[in-house]
């Protein structure tokens, strides 16, 4: 087994912020075409020396073991990063402990970078107060959302 195969093994065992994460500042959803990955990141901010920081990263996946693990590094290295200092992040660098991902594995670095630059989108301080015992949809809830749109899908014979 190689190294990055034990330590993905090591970060599933025990994956880190996975769930989500109540009254959340700013959450982040995406999916990859390619391989059916989604992603689903929650960000809550703190101030701290005068500045606003991320306190806590959580998340949540319907994905491959290594989107979960990239995922689990990644929510503890935003701990303590401004917004603009998560925004200028690369996938590269959200793989934390895990180093470089293999070739065929690198769109899971970018799913976890697609969900954080999602969740910073917007402003966080100018997002509307989310009102008691309201939360975020779930990502499960999203996937069972009737879609929107008027692209038809005809089945062929």
């Amino acid at each position: 087994m190689s190294s990055f195969e034990s330590k993905v093994k090591e970060a599933l065992a025990n994956p880190l912020n996975q769930g989500e994460l109540e009254n959340a500042d700013a959450v982040g959803t995406v999916g990859s075409p390619e391989c059916g990955d989604m992603l689903r990141m929650w960000l809550k901010f703190t101030e701290k020396d005068g500045k606003r920081v991320i306190d806590r990263a959580s998340f949540q996946a319907f994905g491959c073991q290594t989107a979960i693990a990239v995922a689990s590094m990644a929510t503890e290295l935003l701990r303590g990063k401004t917004a603009e200092e998560a925004k200028h992040l690369t996938a590269q660098e959200l793989t934390g402990d895990l180093g470089p991902l293999p070739p065929m594995k690198i769109h899971c670095g970018q799913l976890v970078e697609g969900a954080l630059r999602n969740a910073l989108e917007n402003d966080p301080t100018a997002a509307p107060a989310v009102a008691a015992g309201n939360m975020a949809p779930t990502l499960a809830s999203s996937l069972q959302k009737k879609a929107g749109g008027t692209l038809r899908i005809v089945p062929i014979d």
